[in-house]
């Protein structure tokens, strides 16, 4: 299992989310205390990575989804919709490497 703290998920769900080089900067940037989305867009540009708003989002969606990163809270904005603020969710993930023998020997029991 991949125990991304305080919740167990698959250890597929993790490396999926890990495999990118944007995430890892995101989770960086994040890591040095609670980010906007506004606010890692912009770091992200000034770091020369080519990326849309949708594609920020995509990004922020699986990170949240590993559960890796979290929604802190909204910050209200003159007129709109209110803006996510991030934050790291966990610090630490461990990885079952034989997550799945230990399954698959406890089914044949």
């Amino acid at each position: 299992m991949c125990n991304c703290h305080p919740r167990m998920l698959k250890s597929k769900t993790c490396i999926s989310a890990l495999h990118c080089p944007t995430r890892w900067t995101i989770i960086d940037f994040i890591g040095g205390g609670s980010k906007s989305t506004r606010e890692i867009y912009e770091f992200l540009t000034l770091h020369n990575a080519r990326l849309t708003s949708s594609g920020l989002y995509y990004h922020l969606s699986e990170l949240s989804r590993a559960g890796i990163i979290e929604v802190s809270e909204y910050r209200e904005k003159g007129g709109g919709a209110p803006e996510k603020v991030w934050k790291l969710k966990t610090t630490q993930i461990v990885i079952d490497l034989l997550e799945n023998e230990a399954q698959d020997n406890e089914n044949r029991d």
